[in-house]
């Protein structure tokens, strides 16, 4: 847990919260690491496996899964391939668009962009951060510069001390009007589908870790429900993705699906969705946490 991210400090409540839950079930000796470096060097050498609660940089684009299967020591969530595809939401669009995986359309800008490549209103995004760290949605043209400015201070921080002359690219994507759902996914099999119902229609990072006013209801079983369902796997399985991932949504209001990102390791506060969901099938959440430790292997 912990690591150099812009999300350390949510790491650090979802590893708290897995470790904690893990060592009540008394089968497990539980050893919290908490990472200072994108390196092992704070992990004990003879451990039978790592779950990960890393969530952004190091933790999710491959660096930990190769540090991982370098030691072949078995860890949570995919592998490393898979995980660098998903942190890179380019990457991601253009494996889903391969994949005939439904995806909204989206467009690339840099600095020097003067307006948005697509029409209004679109939602601009620093290609690899999480937690709705730098995202913002463009409804007037004057709002293009300041949304502009939050991806790539979002970008700045995640390449600070990196090396490179190259101009930053922000993720230019058509904002879907309609419902947020998502859909986590553990060894293949989709869990219930939650929508997320924030004030105001905009799930940023205050709505997502600081407001109790978004409501997180189930949708109820039906055939939307399976419909993202099925795509949430075939996202899953577009990316290579194993153990647990939590596929995010807009539905327009006509019904069709969008599959917005792939997280491959999904939090576990007291406002994520992935345990809520797991627990919606009958698990305790700490029974959520050991189904995803029992998944885990190394490349």
């Amino acid at each position: 847990m912990g690591g150099t991210s812009s999300e350390r400090e949510v790491s650090l409540q979802s590893g708290k919260n897995i470790a904690e839950a893990l060592a009540s079930l008394g089968k497990y000796d539980v050893v919290p690491v908490v990472l200072d470096a994108d390196d092992l060097s704070a992990m004990p050498k003879d451990v039978d496996a790592a779950y990960i609660a890393l969530h952004g940089g190091w933790g999710e684009n491959g660096g930990v899964q190769s540090a991982l299967d370098a030691l072949k020591i078995p860890y949570t969530g995919p592998g490393a391939m898979s995980s660098r595809i998903a942190m890179d939401k380019v990457k991601t669009k253009m494996v889903l668009e391969m994949k005939g995986v439904p995806t909204a359309a989206w467009s690339l800008a840099n600095p020097d962009t003067e307006s948005s490549p697509l029409p209004l209103p679109v939602v601009v995004k620093p290609p690899c951060d999480g937690s709705s760290v730098g995202i913002s949605k463009v409804s007037r043209p004057e709002e293009w510069k300041d949304a502009l400015d939050a991806a790539l201070a979002a970008i700045n921080r995640a390449r600070a001390g990196a090396s490179g002359d190259a101009k930053p690219t922000i993720l230019v994507e058509e904002f879907i009007p309609g419902r947020e759902l998502t859909v986590g996914v553990i060894d293949g099999e989709p869990l219930p589908v939650i929508e997320i119902v924030a004030k105001g229609g905009w799930y940023g990072y205050q709505e997502k870790y600081e407001s109790n006013e978004t409501q997180y209801p189930f949708l109820e079983d039906g055939e939307l429900s399976r419909k993202l369902q099925k795509i949430a796997v075939d996202a899953y399985n577009a990316v290579g993705c194993r153990g647990v991932t939590r596929v995010d949504f807009r539905v327009s209001p006509l019904g069709r699906c969008y599959v917005l990102e792939l997280n491959t390791s999904p939090g576990f506060t007291s406002h994520s969705l992935v345990p809520k969901a797991g627990m919606k099938t009958g698990l305790t959440f700490a029974g959520v946490c050991e189904r995803i430790l029992g998944s885990a292997k190394h490349d």
